[in-house]
């Protein structure tokens, strides 16, 4: 068995999570993230220096990265949520990233894993995440891991207009 290790981000990772977004950005993606746009060395850092960046590492190789925090886009304000939540009660996972070299190894499902643990250690009972609806493997992905569906908004996102999210929640028990 390998074995991984969550932990915090730091400034030093910062370069390591920009490659991943880079390999995904160059290569045909169904993501909707713009190169140069969205996500950028400085969305992690950004996400560094508010303490909600964490990393998989393995051999202190960064091999995947995501945001947890309870930020809900203005979106979310928009959407029919089965299980409407108080602040505070949420937790959000942001610009989840494998690297491409590391695909295939079910890292995205560990990452989901590490995520609803951390809701549970925070008292989060209600998940939330966003994906482009062209992202077919992401839906897939999560679906699969219990996520229900809760609409599909069109926005600008993070700099991209016309960006059609798909709202996910699951409700942990």
């Amino acid at each position: 068995m390998t074995d991984y290790q969550f932990r915090p981000a730091v400034a030093s990772d910062v370069p390591a999570i920009a490659a991943i977004y880079e390999k995904i950005l160059a290569a045909p993606n169904p993501t909707g993230w713009e190169a140069g746009v969205y996500p950028t060395a400085e969305t992690a850092a950004d996400a560094i220096a508010c303490g909600d960046m964490f990393v998989l590492c393995q051999e202190n190789r960064v091999l995947a990265a995501a945001r947890l925090n309870s930020e809900e886009l203005d979106v979310y304000a928009e959407t029919p949520w089965q299980d409407t939540a108080a602040p505070g009660n949420v937790l959000v996972i942001h610009t989840l990233v494998v690297d491409p070299a590391a695909r295939g190894q079910g890292l995205a499902r560990l990452f989901i894993s590490f995520y609803e643990e951390e809701a549970r250690r925070r008292g989060c009972p209600n998940l939330r995440i966003d994906t482009n609806l062209t992202n077919i493997p992401a839906r897939t992905l999560y679906k699969s891991l219990g996520f229900r569906e809760a609409a599909v908004i069109t926005s600008e996102f993070n700099g991209i207009a016309g960006t059609s999210l798909v709202l996910l929640e699951k409700r942990l028990h």
